[in-house]
């Protein structure tokens, strides 16, 4: 939860450099309450096709957050955040961007600053 919380703080942070547990767990408990305000938009009645009420709120609220840690984790790896515009080419830029998010960063200091980890052996 720290990580999810850390995000958010860095709300519109798109300098540094994100690690992948921080990316990682942020997406997980990110889908986590994206699933949960979607199963309270179907109880509660606020549903009407393919919109969700409570969901859409939510993921409005997430955009910025999300596409922040999404730059900075590429930055982790030494791409620059517009590599997210790869994700524009369908079904091979999903993929490609999925690869480059699951790579390991950079073990030393890049052009968008120190390793996160701390040093180069943890």
């Amino acid at each position: 939860m720290k990580w999810f919380l850390k995000v958010l703080q860095q709300y519109s942070d798109f300098d540094g450099r994100a690690r992948r547990k921080e990316f990682w767990i942020f997406m997980l408990f990110n889908w986590m309450f994206g699933a949960v305000a979607s199963t309270l938009d179907i109880v509660l009645g606020f549903s009407w096709g393919f919109f969700f009420l409570l969901n859409g709120l939510y993921s409005i609220v997430l955009f910025i957050p999300s596409l922040a840690v999404a730059v900075r984790r590429l930055h982790d790896i030494g791409k620059s955040g517009w590599m997210l515009l790869i994700l524009l080419i369908p079904v091979v830029g999903g993929i490609w961007m999925l690869v480059l998010l699951l790579r390991e960063g950079n073990s030393f200091e890049n052009e968008y600053g120190p390793n996160p980890k701390g040093g180069i052996f943890f």
